[in-house]
């Protein structure tokens, strides 16, 4: 089984975080643990960039929920971008797509996320 990587980038406005590699029960906490060192602060604007993520499971659907819940109980708002179709149909089968809006590029997650918090300022 492939190891997770992690990566993220500081934007102007936005936190992109690009995940590589499988996100399941084997590597949920170093997840965890990473995007609390990575985010910026509680109210921001991330995007999670998932175009290397073939699979995820339930835990791995649990750190992307509670990150986004904290997220937007802060005043911030998050995106998805580039899913792969395993993990898009997780998404549709819990109903996470009608919560978290999901783009095919990175790029039209940060214009959208820069946009709707700018919209609810």
């Amino acid at each position: 089984m492939p190891s997770l990587t992690l990566a993220h980038q500081h934007l102007s406005g936005v936190t992109v975080v690009a995940v590589t590699g499988e996100m399941d029960a084997t590597n949920r906490a170093d997840l965890e643990a990473y995007l609390k060192e990575a985010r910026a602060a509680p109210a921001e604007r991330l995007v999670f960039d998932l175009s290397g993520v073939p699979f995820m499971d339930s835990s791995g659907l649990h750190v992307l929920l509670k990150c986004a819940t904290d997220c937007l109980k802060a005043g911030g708002v998050v995106h998805l971008a580039g899913v792969q179709p395993l993990p898009a149909r997780l998404f549709e089968i819990t109903g996470v797509v009608a919560h978290l809006p999901v783009h095919e590029r990175v790029e039209d997650a940060i214009a959208a996320a820069l946009d709707s918090s700018e919209r609810s300022s």
